[in-house]
C-alpha cells in the first residue's frame, strides 16, 4: 500500500499552496492509496478526516504532524494535540512514548548548517552523531524538498544507526505529491493500523521520477 507520509495543505500550513480537495483529486490521478496530513504544528481531527474520506474515492487519509524541536523537525504520529511552539526533543520523545506514538526525523540534512552535506565534506560517521537520532524511531530517507546528496546521507545514517527509513514527498505544491512514498506490506485502514505497521517496520520506500 503506497502512502505519501509527508504532505502539507493550505491554509493550515501557511507555506503550502495545496487545497485539500485538489490534493484528493491529484492523489486519485496518481493512484496513491493513502495520504498522511502532516501540517506544521497542527493536527487534523478524526472528524475532519472522516469528512474528507467521504469524497476521497477510496484514498485513505491519515493524521500526523510536523513538529519543530530544538534538534530539528520531526514527523510525529499517534498524538492528538497541536504543538505550535519549538519544543525540546526530550520532552517530545517522552510525550510520544506515553501516547504509544512514533517519531521520524524529517529531512534531517536539508540545508544542514546552511550548506549541503557535500559542501561541508561531512562524513557519514560525523552525520550520524547528531543528537536528534537518539530520540527518533525512524529517519526520513526520501523527501523531494532536499537534494539527492542530502537524501543519500539520510539513508546512510539510518542504515548505520539501525533506524528504519520512511519517505514522503513533503509536498507543498500539487506537482510534488507522491514523488516519494512509504510502501506498506499490509493494508492500512486507519491511524491505529498506521502506527502498528510503523512500529513493526513492515514497509519500504519508493520514488517516482
Amino acid at each position: 500500500m503506497r502512502i505519501d507520509l509527508h504532505v502539507h495543505t493550505s491554509p493550515r500550513s501557511q507555506c503550502s499552496s495545496i487545497d485539500p480537495l485538489q490534493l484528493l483529486e491529484r492523489a486519485q490521478i496518481l493512484g496513491l492509496e493513502g495520504l498522511c496530513l502532516t501540517e506544521h504544528g497542527l493536527m487534523w481531527s478524526k472528524e475532519e478526516v472522516q469528512e474528507l474520506e467521504k469524497i476521497s474515492a477510496g484514498v485513505r487519509i491519515f493524521r500526523g504532524m510536523e513538529v519543530t524541536t530544538n534538534q530539528g523537525d520531526v514527523l510525529v504520529f499517534g498524538i492528538s494535540r497541536d504543538i505550535k511552539e519549538v519544543v525540546p526533543i526530550e520532552q517530545l520523545r517522552q510525550e510520544v512514548l506515553e501516547a504509544g506514538g512514533f517519531m521520524a526525523a524529517a529531512h534531517p540534512f536539508r540545508g544542514f548548517l546552511l550548506f549541503g552535506v557535500t559542501q561541508l565534506q561531512m562524513s557519514e560517521e560525523q552525520a550520524s552523531q547528531r543528537n536528534l537520532f537518539k530520540y527518533v524511531d525512524a529517519v526520513e530517507i526520501g523527501n523531494c524538498k532536499v537534494t539527492e546528496p542530502e537524501n543519500k546521507m539520510a539513508r546512510q545514517v539510518a542504515q548505520r544507526l539501525g533506524l528504519a527509513g520512511v519517505a514522503g514527498s513533503d509536498a507543498h505544491r500539487l506537482e510534488e505529491l507522491g514523488k516519494w512514498v512509504t510502501v506498506f506490506r499490509r493494508e492500512i485502514r486507519d491511524d491505529e493500523d498506521l502506527l502498528k505497521e510503523l512500529r513493526w517496520g513492515r514497509f519500504s520506500v519508493g520514488y517516482v521520477p
